[in-house]
């Protein structure tokens, strides 16, 4: 989620471009992932380690995540496209098959879930609508490192940063807003910060992440709204 040069950004949002567009093929969007309710959350959190964000430590590297996006599930699309069509409003989607992929996405509506905001898009394959729906790291990869993963395996690191359950369809510029805080420096709407406290946790007891103290009070507010 930090800002990416305008080449490299333009490849990896128009990966995979088709040549046309087709009628859509009978995709199955991935499943979305389980959140848990506030009261599993909550035990959760209680379960995750809290450790003091120091200053020491290797610098943060993006690279060391790998490349974005993977197919890294082994369908024959990569996690953007997947993500696109599992966060999309329920048909509006228009897809094409795009080498082993079947759901190449190319159009569709998408409900911003950090601000509410509806999301229309016509042409997916021009960069100008690419960039303004973007695939947002829940967790941003930076906070995952200054976590705990900086001490992981390169090929755990690039597990995270493909895994759907990380991932959710945003609007850009919320994204690009919410960059690499953490829930005590950057929250959504009210109306989503129940679910939001409740996907980091999970996400953060997944991957066996730590929390600091401050960030730790912001999820329990958070939760305490659900």
């Amino acid at each position: 989620m930090l800002r990416a040069a305008a080449g490299l950004l333009a490849c990896v949002l128009l990966a995979g471009c088709s040549t046309g567009t087709q009628d859509p093929p009978a995709a199955e969007p991935p499943a979305t992932p389980d959140v848990p309710s506030a009261a599993e959350a909550g035990e959760l959190l209680a379960d995750l380690t809290v450790a003091p964000r120091t200053p020491d430590g290797p610098a943060y590297d993006r690279d060391a995540f790998g490349t974005a996006w993977a197919d890294t599930d082994g369908n024959g699309c990569n996690q953007r496209d997947d993500v696109l069509l599992r966060d999309s409003v329920p048909d509006t989607v228009t897809v094409a098959q795009q080498g082993r992929c079947d759901h190449d996405v190319l159009a569709g509506t998408w409900v911003d879930p950090y601000t509410g905001r509806t999301l229309t898009f016509d042409d997916l394959k021009d960069l100008h609508q690419a960039q303004a729906i973007q695939i947002d790291h829940v967790v941003p990869l930076a906070e995952a490192w200054r976590s705990g993963a900086s001490a992981w395996s390169d090929a755990r690191r690039h597990r995270f940063a493909n895994d759907l359950t990380v991932l959710l369809a945003a609007d850009g510029p919320t994204n690009a807003a919410k960059g690499d805080d953490d829930p005590a420096a950057w929250r959504p709407r009210k109306a989503f910060q129940c679910e939001y406290a409740e996907r980091w946790v999970a996400v953060k007891s997944r991957w066996s992440l730590a929390v600091d103290r401050s960030e730790r009070r912001a999820l329990e507010e958070m939760l305490a709204y659900c």
